[in-house]
């Protein structure tokens, strides 16, 4: 995800950073290119190409702009529903470690506690492997007792042998009497939000909008810039090669930050910060469970937190 603040008005014009422009530069240079072909055709064999109008190509549009405004709305309310998954994970550990302190005895840590909370780090790790693999694998085995890191490796479900794992602590407690019925039941509903979160992510990661609709945005908004030229070419003349490099910017860049949104938990860097905040959730149960040696909360490195 970008983080940095609000540019000014000369800063507009010269960010790179977070700018879909550098994927689309092949597009638009093509499209220049074309168009100052078919300005040199119409100035030096005006017969060689017949006039359009433009009118009613223009019309079209800005229907494709509207249709493009669709698609990347349906594409934004992926990526913020996703990052509204991820906010209720947090939230979920954050109450798991406040509630969980009726596992302690007279104010001091229980190793019940204790493996409760390090399999919920451990959760969060084995959610972003699965989403956006990466090297958590280390720091999983790690947090893990021997038996369930064994059962991990060879599941098909990982987070699911977490969530198990940490049922059986919660079962084990409520059997030798330390919780009551009552505590347990609220223990397990939060265990069951964990599980909605991991349903909600795979939800969203597996079911992407349906490939025909983006494939007629695709093929229409890719036919529109490559006619363009042909349509404003004999109105516009030198001018033709930067107005239809504006339009296509516009058009291909809508559908370039859409493609990004749609996959919000891309390595990417509009993609969602799921890197970071598994760290917070990591660094604040940790320092539930008493250590104080933690490291630095996760920042943005050259404008981009992954």
């Amino acid at each position: 995800m970008i983080v940095r603040p609000r540019p000014h008005l000369f800063e507009l014009f010269f960010i790179i950073k977070g700018s879909i422009v550098l994927k689309i530069m092949p597009l638009l240079t093509f499209v220049a290119t074309l168009s100052a072909i078919v300005v040199s055709i119409y100035t030096l064999k005006p017969d060689w190409l017949p006039k359009f109008d433009g009118g009613p190509f223009a019309l079209l549009g800005i229907t494709l702009s509207i249709f493009l405004a669709f698609r990347n709305n349906a594409c934004y309310e992926r990526w913020w529903e996703a990052r509204k998954v991820w906010g209720e994970l947090m939230l979920t550990a954050r109450n798991l470690a406040r509630l969980s302190q009726i596992l302690d005895t007279q104010g001091e840590l229980s190793a019940a506690r204790k493996q409760l909370l390090e399999c919920n780090i451990a959760y969060a790790h084995a959610l972003l492997k699965q989403l956006r693999p990466g090297d958590q694998l280390p720091r999983i085995k790690q947090l893990l007792a021997e038996p369930v890191a064994e059962a991990y490796l060879q599941s098909k479900n990982p987070p699911e042998v977490i969530l198990r794992a940490m049922e059986r602590i919660l079962i084990q407690a409520l059997a030798e009497g330390r919780i009551q019925p009552i505590q347990f039941n609220l223990l397990e509903e939060l265990i069951q939000k964990l599980a909605a979160t991991q349903a909600a992510c795979e939800r969203i990661q597996n079911t992407p909008i349906p490939f025909g609709y983006t494939l007629l945005l695709h093929r229409t908004a890719y036919t529109f810039c490559f006619l363009m030229p042909f349509c404003f070419a004999n109105t516009l003349g030198w001018a033709t090669p930067f107005v239809t490099a504006l339009a296509a910017y516009t058009l291909f860049g809508l559908d370039a930050l859409g493609n990004e949104l749609e996959e919000p938990f891309a390595p990417i860097a509009n993609a969602l910060p799921i890197n970071a905040l598994t760290e917070v959730i990591d660094i604040e149960l940790m320092e539930a469970l008493g250590q104080s040696d933690l490291p630095a909360l996760p920042t943005a490195k050259e404008f981009v937190l992954m």
